[in-house]
């Protein structure tokens, strides 16, 4: 990983120097446009209305207008406000981590220590680890002031980006006035659909599909250099179903239908550590 950005977090008077790294990372197949009918790679250019000429990135300022003026910018001037130029991660307050909605956050980066001793460090996020509480932070980052949680992952500690709260629109849907009555039997039986479903999250089970298909599809026409038949390669499009019109029957047969799923499940679980456990006996023997 390479460090996008040095500075410090500010603990009171306390300054513990650290770097910021991207904590995630994008795994999709990257596809460029290129024209249907020959091939050709289609590009984008940065030309100018005025001139007509392709211009480079150096020589491109921003700028903001409205309905009767333009402001450009430069980068320097933007380099130039007092918050960009801030290298300095401020807690402002300490809260509830479960008072922290999930709809605000945005992007995570770790934070590793920089200096010879790590101590303060350790410090903040023992003291993170014990309390049960997200450090929320002001700092500045790529031209935006921001937001952000600083808590604990592992042994590191991870700041993520929050959203502004006039950024997060309100769920105003005509739908959510009506007044709908729900049966405690229609209550019952979803409250029992969840329960089958209930499990501990193991992200690691779950898997991007449509890259892999993609992928797959990839490799098909690298193979034949022909068009794929998606439908040979990958088999039949499911049908889609239709309305549901009995909601308790629909609830009783998805039951029924994840109870038999996860009884299979369960016999090829069962079966797995046997063969395993047979395994070592016989390593061991």
């Amino acid at each position: 990983m390479r460090a996008i950005w040095k500075g410090s977090v500010a603990f009171g008077l306390v300054n513990v120097p650290v770097k910021l790294y991207s904590a995630t990372e994008d795994h999709d197949i990257t596809l460029h446009q290129v024209h249907d009918k020959d091939g050709g790679r289609i590009r984008y250019q940065r030309k100018c209305e005025v001139c007509g000429r392709i211009v480079e990135y150096e020589h491109i300022d921003k700028a903001y207008a409205d309905d009767e003026h333009t402001v450009v910018l430069s980068d320097k001037e933007l380099r130039g406000l007092p918050e960009e130029r801030s290298r300095e991660i401020e807690i402002v307050e300490f809260v509830p981590s479960a008072q922290l909605d999930p709809i605000m956050l945005d992007r995570s980066y770790y934070l590793e220590p920089d200096s010879t001793s790590p101590k303060a460090y350790v410090l903040l996020r023992r003291t993170l680890e014990s309390t049960d509480l997200t450090a929320i932070v002001h700092f500045a980052l790529r031209q935006k002031t921001r937001l952000g949680a600083l808590r604990v992952r592992g042994k590191a500690l991870m700041l993520q980006s929050l959203l502004w709260d006039d950024e997060v629109r309100a769920p105003e849907f005509p739908a959510l006035e009506t007044r709908v009555n729900i049966a405690s039997k229609e209550l019952e039986m979803s409250s029992a659909l969840v329960s089958s479903f209930a499990a501990d999250f193991d992200p690691s089970q779950y898997h991007d599909e449509y890259q892999a298909q993609l992928r797959k599809l990839i490799d098909e026409k690298l193979k034949t250099g022909k068009v794929v038949d998606t439908a040979v390669t990958f088999g039949k499009e499911p049908e889609a179903g239709g309305d549901v019109i009995d909601l308790m029957d629909a609830l009783r047969r998805s039951i029924e239908k994840n109870k038999s799923a996860t009884g299979r499940g369960k016999q090829k679980a069962a079966k797995a550590p046997a063969r395993s456990s047979r395994t070592k006996a016989e390593k061991g023997a």
